[in-house]
This record gives C-alpha cells, sequence and structure tokens, in this order.
C-alpha cells in the first residue's frame, strides 16, 4: 500500500471512530453550567488520557495478540466486524459503539471527575478506535508508516479537543439535523474500510490457502 492511501486511510478511521463531533456534542451535555476553565482544564485531561490509552494499544497491541495467540488475520477479521457494527449504528442514527449509554450519562452527571469516565474511555476512547489503532498498525510494514498512524492519532485528538472546546458553537452551528448528516456519511465511510479489513484477514487466513 502506497504510503499516501494509507495515512489517508488511517485519518479517516481514526476520524469515524474516535468521532470528535459526536464527542463534543455529548461534552456540551455533560459539561452545561460549568466554568469555562473548568471545561477547558477537562477537554485537555480527557484528550491526553485518551491519546495514551491510544497509542499505548497502537504500540503494544499486537504484541499483547502475539503472548494471546492471536494471529494478526483473525484479528482483522474480528476487528472489521465490530468496526463494520459501529458502521452500522452510526449509519442508522444509532449511539454507536464508542458512546455512553443512558445509565453511563446519569453517572457522569454526579460529582465527579469525568475526565477519565466517561469522556476518555469509552467516548474518545472506546471499542471502535482501540480496535482500529491496533488493526492499523498491525497493518503496517515500514517504521515510517507506523509513525504516520501515530501521527494521525495526534491529529484526531487535536481534532476532538478542538471540538470540544468550541463544543456550544458546534452544536449550535450543526443543530440535530447536521450532527445527524455527519453521523450517517461517517457510518458509509467506516463501512467500507471495516469490510477492507475484514478482506485482508481473509486474504491471509491459512485455510484459505
Amino acid at each position: 500500500m502506497h504510503p499516501a492511501p494509507s495515512i489517508l486511510s488511517s485519518f479517516v478511521t481514526l476520524l469515524v471512530t474516535v468521532g470528535p463531533v459526536e464527542t463534543a456534542v455529548v461534552f456540551a451535555s455533560l459539561t452545561a453550567g460549568i466554568h469555562r476553565g473548568e471545561r477547558t482544564r477537562l477537554a485537555i485531561r480527557s484528550t491526553a488520557i485518551a491519546g495514551l490509552v491510544l497509542l499505548l494499544f497502537a504500540v503494544g497491541g499486537n504484541v499483547a495478540l502475539g503472548l494471546l495467540h492471536i494471529s494478526l488475520p483473525a484479528f482483522r477479521v474480528a476487528g472489521g466486524l465490530l468496526l463494520f457494527l459501529q458502521a452500522l449504528s452510526l449509519t442508522f442514527s444509532g449511539p454507536g459503539l464508542s458512546s455512553i449509554s443512558e445509565g453511563e450519562r446519569h453517572d457522569a452527571e454526579r460529582p465527579g471527575d469525568i475526565a477519565v469516565f466517561p469522556l476518555a474511555f469509552p467516548l474518545i476512547a472506546g471499542p471502535g478506535s482501540l480496535s482500529a489503532a491496533i488493526l492499523l498498525m498491525g497493518r503496517t510494514e515500514r517504521w515510517i508508516e507506523g509513525l504516520g498512524v501515530i501521527a494521525m492519532i495526534a491529529v484526531c485528538l487535536g481534532l476532538t479537543y478542538g471540538a470540544m472546546r468550541a463544543a456550544e458553537r458546534l452544536v449550535a452551528l450543526l443543530g440535530a439535523t447536521g450532527a445527524d448528516a455527519v453521523r450517517r456519511i461517517s457510518g458509509v465511510l467506516l463501512a467500507g474500510l471495516a469490510i477492507q479489513f475484514v478482506f485482508d484477514g481473509l486474504e491471509r487466513a491459512p485455510f484459505l490457502h
């Protein structure tokens, strides 16, 4: 795979699974009434924590798979299916695998620190984005491609931080209809990328050779 398409594919996959717009909408809801300075600190901390988790999964995910005797082709199929489920949720306006449930939202509204839960996990670094980080690093063949994936993680986290900082304006600008359109388009893109991961896994499956 040529570097440019690989980086573009990595960016789109991570952008859709991290979901800056969806994160901003939930962030605006959870931090309503909180002082602007505290909102900024929450955005910084949650992004930093999510970035650390994503980096750990990207760098050490394939090592962990080896220790568990899970082949990369098998994880590509499993991860592709997981991403496809998220794509279906996004396309049909479901909450997505990286969103929070009503119970989790209720817990987050209680007094306490929400930077780790639910902002960093599972909202930013959720099952979809963590799986994507491992899958994207697993298909790299050169160190420069691995650095490209890590760079795309950083870019997506930067966009997520920016979206949280501008959450109120973003929600007012997009409205319910705009946010729904972004979610559906993201779902369609993610569906194609997810199926490609499944194809890549099946292509290297031992029982097909």
